[in-house]
């Protein structure tokens, strides 16, 4: 006698038995057979038509457990963790399956997943790395765009953090398992997390997705050129870029670092402490003495900025027109901005003369903020004198209308 399952036939109505048997039958479970159908309730695949037989074969139309989990229904049962990136590739590998619900939808995802390590020690038969399911969930997976779905950019850190910040599971392959720590620190992560900005890096930015392997010696200045461009111009124009080369060292996250990156400042710069040029270079050296310039060009820009900023604070204050004076600020600001982005070249000359011209703007624009003031101290003085003059003219007025009054009096009495 045929095995059938007694909490659909007991669920629907006769009308609707042979929707999806599957979900059906398995709703009605409690144990680890029941959740997936309740996960399911609000997967993607599931809102776009898609079922449990779609991945695991079997005749979702019957109750008879016996041909919906038969071998010659197709009928696979729990997948076995090496055939899951197999598995999803049947769908998400065939452009004119997938196209039709996202024509943006890449279909490359397999081919780029074989190249990457956890692709790789896969087909090794390691069972441990991630798969197709680690990522983006079993049941219950939902659009990138979704702030659940643990591929959104908000959570991307903390789904790679689950593997490669446990430590017990990580320590066969001698990998740090400090990097999402680190990462919590970085400037990168205030920008996505603080502030909300999705395009901030995360791990996959920077090492890939599906194709995930970490970057190589020489690709870490390009993988961070993909975002900061123009520094990455300037320090192919450098004498560094082909010194760190010969001497193995890895571009920008020399001075950077890579996970902890902390908003730049002039700190950086120059052979004071905390400066990263004395890391290599020693007093005597010429490149000593040109990282020092710099610092001092960049520092005499900024002091002249934070001055004049404050000049023009305190015109404004006053209630003084300085709209001209606020531009030519903006303009010696965005001068030191230039010269930090030229200091990647590791030249004197180009950071001199941009800071150089910078200081020249912020000066003038000090003195627009003193003129303000000496026009408000200006215009008090004549007001005062305005208003010793009215007083003048009152009193006189007054004294000649008492001698009026006088007059009229006498000539009354006579």
């Amino acid at each position: 006698m045929a095995v059938l399952c007694a909490a659909a036939l007991t669920a629907q109505p006769a009308a609707e038995k042979q929707e999806d048997t599957c979900i059906a039958c398995h709703s009605e479970l409690e144990d680890e057979l029941g959740r997936p159908a309740k996960m399911f309730q609000d997967d993607l695949h599931r809102k776009l038509g898609f079922s449990c037989v779609d991945c695991h074969g079997g005749d979702a139309g019957s109750l008879d457990m016996e041909v919906s989990m038969s071998p010659s229904k197709g009928f696979l049962g729990k997948v076995s963790r090496r055939g899951i990136p197999e598995l999803c590739a049947r769908c998400h590998s065939n452009a004119e399956l997938i196209h039709p619900f996202n024509p943006r939808q890449r279909v490359d995802q397999l081919a780029l997943y074989r190249t990457s390590v956890h692709g790789k020690k896969l087909a090794q038969g390691d069972e441990q790395v991630a798969t197709c399911i680690d990522c983006h969930g079993v049941h219950d997976i939902r659009p990138s765009s979704d702030t659940l779905s643990p591929v959104h950019p908000l959570r991307i850190p903390q789904t790679c953090a689950k593997c490669h910040a446990d430590a017990e599971h990580m320590k066969a392959y001698s990998v740090p398992t400090t990097q999402f720590a680190e990462y919590e620190t970085s400037v990168h992560w205030n920008a996505l997390s603080a502030r909300g900005d999705l395009s901030a890096p995360s791990c996959a930015t920077c090492h890939g997705n599906h194709g995930a392997a970490p970057p190589g010696v020489n690709d870490v200045a390009q993988i961070c050129g993909t975002c900061h461009v123009v520094f990455e111009n300037a320090f192919k124009e450098s004498p560094h870029e082909q010194a760190f080369e010969d001497m193995g060292l890895r571009g920008c996250v020399t001075c950077h670092d890579n996970h902890a990156v902390q908003a730049a400042d002039l700190g950086m710069l120059g052979v004071a402490e905390g400066a990263v040029c004395a890391d290599c270079h020693s007093e005597g050296e010429d490149a000593y003495t040109v990282a020092a310039g710099m610092r001092t060009r960049l520092d005499e820009l900024s002091t002249a900025l934070r001055d004049a900023r404050e000049v023009l604070d305190r015109a404004e204050e006053a209630g003084m027109e300085i709209s001209e004076g606020r531009l030519q600020w903006s303009d010696a600001n965005e001068q030191l901005i230039r010269a930090s982005v030229q200091v990647h070249t590791f030249r004197a000359e180009p950071v001199e003369e941009t800071a150089a011209a910078g200081l020249k703007v912020a000066q003038d624009a000090r003195q627009a903020g003193f003129d303000a003031l000496d026009e408000k101290e200006f215009r008090r003085k004549g007001l005062g004198l305005s208003l010793i003059t009215i007083a003048f003219v009152i009193a006189g007025l007054i004294l000649a209308i008492r001698g009026l009054d006088q007059e009229t009096a006498k000539s009354d009495s006579t």
